[in-house]
């Protein structure tokens, strides 16, 4: 069972709401997945009906209707029946929650508060040439926001941001493809920068968005969390690109996020960034030998695990108990596993930093 899927099933709201989980992506991830509960997954929710059934409120409540007299039938009970079932209530409900929210290209108005070039202001949610910035101004200077290969992936964070606001859903999410960057990764630009352009403005739209537009979800109750299976060597391959390695950043963005934090002077207190200074609880070192190379001599070694950050945002930010925490997270039953208050963790005696002070 996937860490999200068990936070959603401890939070007691499966089978109460049509909604808890839902991605936009290709297939349902891991963090989503498990038995108990149906989590919903859609590549394109304008497509979401049934039976060849337009997806209209009337089209839907039709279907719903006679699928609901369908299944007066008794059956024989057979293994993952029960699931089966469950799968077909939140499909049902789900299909009259998705008729009444607009997924289309023509719904997609949402723009900034603020002008930038030709005094408009920019698309959130950049999904066409027309809605992606300036738009063209040179051969060699499109003047774009994003990519335009990042269409597709926009259309589904926008998706992802809808859910938040206009249902009950306490998770939603996608997920940005390309970071497998063997060759040819690039610098200030190229694969790698376009790929992290994205990230940025993503982060920019989805608060902008949920300051500008909120109705079931604000700013100030959203957590964005990145997260990768895999990090980058430090050392550039011969291939002008990075091969896998073990640590990697993660991105917690939103409303209630200890971010950077002044004093009362204006004084910077803290940047916002974790174990990349000196008086971290792990020190960063520099050098040839240092943090960025303290792995194997050619990559970062972990300095927080990626447990505490999910950790942290489940307790402070779901509610869950301690006692819940153990099961949605089983690391954390294991005090040598350092999850909390950090330490050298027994699996290969590294030192972490425990849960960072983010919410």
């Amino acid at each position: 069972d996937g860490l999200l899927y068990r936070a959603m099933v401890e939070s007691g709201r499966p089978g109460k709401n049509s909604l808890t989980g839902v991605s936009f992506q290709n297939s349902l991830p891991l963090l989503l997945r498990g038995s108990r509960a149906a989590m919903t997954n859609l590549s394109d929710p304008t497509r979401y009906d049934l039976l060849g059934v337009p997806n209209t409120a009337d089209g839907n409540l039709k279907t719903a209707r006679a699928l609901q007299a369908a299944t007066g039938a008794t059956f024989p009970d057979k293994a993952n029946r029960d699931l089966l079932q469950q799968q077909y209530e939140n499909m049902r409900r789900t299909l009259e929650i998705f008729a009444g929210i607009d997924f289309s290209e023509t719904g997609n108005t949402f723009v900034d508060n603020q002008n930038s070039d030709g005094n408009k202001p920019y698309s959130l949610f950049p999904t066409t040439n027309a809605k992606n910035g300036a738009g063209p101004s040179g051969a060699t200077n499109p003047g774009y926001v994003v990519p335009t290969s990042a269409y597709g992936y926009f259309n589904q964070l926008k998706s992802a941001a809808l859910i938040l606001n206009k249902t009950d859903a306490l998770v939603a999410g996608t997920q940005i493809d390309g970071w497998d960057t063997h060759s040819n990764q690039g610098g200030a630009t190229g694969a790698h920068a376009n790929l992290l352009q994205r990230v940025g403005w993503s982060i920019y739209a989805l608060r902008q968005y949920f300051r500008q537009y909120a109705d079931q979800c604000r700013w100030d109750d959203l957590v964005i969390v990145t997260l990768s299976e895999f990090g980058r060597t430090t050392i550039e391959n011969s291939d002008n690109g990075t091969d896998h390695a073990e640590a990697s950043v993660m991105y917690v963005a939103g409303g209630g996020i200890k971010g950077l934090r002044t004093d009362a002077t204006g004084k910077v207190t803290h940047s916002g960034v974790f174990n990349c200074g000196p008086s971290d609880p792990v020190a960063w070192q520099t050098g040839m030998k240092g943090s960025m190379f303290q792995s194997t001599g050619r990559y970062l070694q972990r300095a927080t695990d990626f447990r505490s950050v999910m950790g942290k945002v489940v307790r402070d930010h779901l509610g869950a108990s301690q006692e819940q925490l153990n099961r949605i997270i089983p690391g954390y039953a294991d005090l040598k596993q350092s999850l909390k208050a950090g330490g050298i963790q027994s699996q290969d005696k590294v030192r972490v930093t425990g849960e960072p002070d983010l919410i």
